[in-house]
């Protein structure tokens, strides 16, 4: 019945999504607070204040028959004016509402962008370790991901394998900085020579190769750090935004692409993407939350609460013998396995009612993902499960 496309996507249905379901079952039978999930990267923080505000005066304030109509596919022209605004305050860009689509979170900016430009067997490049579903975003269009290895020293890009995986084949590259799974955040050092590569190969291959920026976890960073904005770097890249993370908004699905005006062709390819949103099936971003983006288009949550989960679990599983890299953004410890089956570790967490994701499901084997974005109350109960692990595994 099925089509034979989505029979390999169902045989490697989402591990992470199966993690977050056994936890839930867990808990039913352990009770919630004995189960430690840290399988799922679902933002616990509240939105920020002005979110709920926004609701509350659009319901008052806007015209019911304009909100909840429809709009153009590219979304509302003054929401995409404040996007436009906002990146160039922040960034020195020269984006306008034609620059922008408002698009169905990340995943649909993804899928909107590779629906443009991607013909049968053409290649993606993307560097391991990477959110899983891009594989499956490059078969939607009968395109195939090629995965750059990993530098686990650093989790910095492989920039010299990188440079020897492109062909004539390749049309797009997808980095992700703050980086799910590892929260490196790629230093722009990385990022110029990586542009240095893609243009000289551009020019080798005879056509741009475009680099898709997805930047969900933009604004979660810590330290001081900062994320180069790789669009004024490279002339051919496409942004890919989500407001899931910055406003924990995911299940809200509202997010954009930014195509600049220095892009080879880039009012046919901003034409093509609004095009491809359309018959995609989204039609246009959900309207309500264009009128919120609009009017908190500059907000975030308290990313302070991260920060301090982050302290908390990293300095603890250092101390417990685990190794891991300290994250500089987004919400995830990378940590290495400390058995050589990476399964086998993750049943020993299970053992002890802890539940994180196996680095193999990023590409990655022998790490594992664990995602503090819960409760800070979460983290302290599970340091003695943790503790208990570490002394299974010969740690301590």
């Amino acid at each position: 019945m099925i089509s034979d496309k989505m029979k390999p996507m169902m045989e490697n249905s989402s591990v992470i999504r199966a993690m977050f379901e056994e936890g839930m079952k867990m808990a039913a039978v352990y009770g919630k607070e004995n189960v430690y999930d840290f399988s799922l990267g679902n933002p616990n923080v509240p939105a920020p204040d002005c979110v709920k505000q926004a609701i509350l005066d659009i319901l008052e304030e806007e015209d019911s028959t304009f909100l909840h109509g429809y709009m153009p596919n590219a979304g509302y022209e003054d929401v995409r004016k404040a996007v436009a605004d906002s990146l160039n305050r922040r960034f020195a860009m020269d984006y306008g509402p034609e620059n922008i689509i408002m698009t169905v979170g990340a995943a649909s900016g993804l899928n909107d962008i590779l629906k443009t430009i991607l013909n049968p067997e053409d290649e993606v490049l993307t560097f391991a370790p990477f959110f899983v579903e891009y594989a499956s975003y490059v078969k939607n269009y009968d395109g195939e991901l090629i995965v750059v290895s990993p530098d686990t020293e650093t989790f910095q890009p492989n920039l010299e394998e990188f440079e020897k995986r492109i062909c004539e084949k390749t049309k797009a590259v997808i980095v992700n900085t703050p980086n799910n799974p590892t929260g490196v955040v790629y230093s722009e050092e990385t990022i110029r020579r990586m542009a240095e590569i893609l243009e000289r190969k551009s020019g080798e291959t005879g056509h741009p190769i475009v680099l898709i920026s997805d930047e969900p976890y933009r604004e979660l960073v810590y330290d001081g750090v900062e994320v180069p904005f790789i669009p004024k770097f490279y002339k051919d890249t496409v942004v890919v935004y989500s407001y899931s993370k910055s406003l924990s908004l995911p299940g809200e699905r509202i997010g954009y692409l930014a195509i600049p005006k220095s892009m080879t062709d880039w009012e046919t390819v901003t034409a093509a993407a609004t095009i491809a949103h359309r018959i995609l099936g989204s039609v246009n971003a959900p309207s309500l939350m264009q009128r919120v983006i609009m009017r908190c288009v500059d907000a975030t949550s308290d990313i302070g609460a991260y920060e301090k989960n982050r302290n908390l679990l990293y300095g603890s599983l250092k101390e417990y013998g685990f190794q891991c890299i300290r994250p500089e953004g987004a919400f995830y410890l990378f940590v290495k396995s400390p058995l050589e089956d990476e399964g086998e570790f993750c049943q020993v967490c299970k053992k002890h009612h802890i539940l994180v994701v196996p680095g193999s499901s990023f590409f990655c084997p022998g790490y594992v993902r664990i995602s503090y974005c819960v409760s800070h109350e979460q983290i302290q109960r599970s340091l003695p499960a943790f503790r208990a692990v570490a002394e299974e595994c010969g740690l301590i």
